[in-house]
């Protein structure tokens, strides 16, 4: 049994996390095990701060995915990286729709602001964009429909 005074230092840290921005309860799990606190007596301390609404691991979803999306990064990634911080499923889509319009919308802003507007293109350069634009999360389906959409020639 977890002591108060145990408690109490666990649910301090906590909050001081969770007044700088939004962590997921695996992220604050991990920090304070870090920390040397018991993995058992954090998770009870951070479920309390879950039913008392200090923590929510959908607001941490959509706080990340917004911030990533505002980066210009595509469904892909950002659906690994919420499932590295312990989120298995969350919607995208209304975030992205809300942000950009849409994952095509968002692509084709990534794109111009990395690519100068030039129609004819080398093949090691249509290889170079492709790369880029899949590391940042867009599938190959995706950047095709990109680069029809652009009329984008290799030559």
């Amino acid at each position: 049994m977890i002591s108060a005074e145990s408690q109490q230092e666990i649910r301090k840290i906590c909050i001081a996390f969770l007044t700088r921005r939004e962590h997921s309860q695996q992220e604050l799990l991990t920090k304070l095990v870090f920390k040397g606190f018991d993995r058992f007596d954090t998770q009870s301390v951070i479920n309390d701060l879950a039913d008392e609404g200090w923590q929510s691991d959908d607001r941490f979803a959509e706080a990340y995915s917004r911030y990533r999306i505002k980066k210009g990064y595509g469904p892909i990634k950002i659906s690994n990286e919420l499932r590295q911080r312990g989120i298995e499923s969350f919607d995208l889509e209304p975030v992205v729709l809300d942000l950009a319009g849409g994952w095509f919308e968002l692509l084709e802003q990534v794109y111009d602001k990395k690519y100068a507007d030039n129609k004819t293109i080398s093949s090691k350069e249509w290889l170079k964009r492709s790369r880029f634009l899949q590391q940042r999360g867009y599938s190959g389906e995706l950047i095709k429909q990109l680069f029809r959409h652009l009329n984008l020639k290799q030559v």
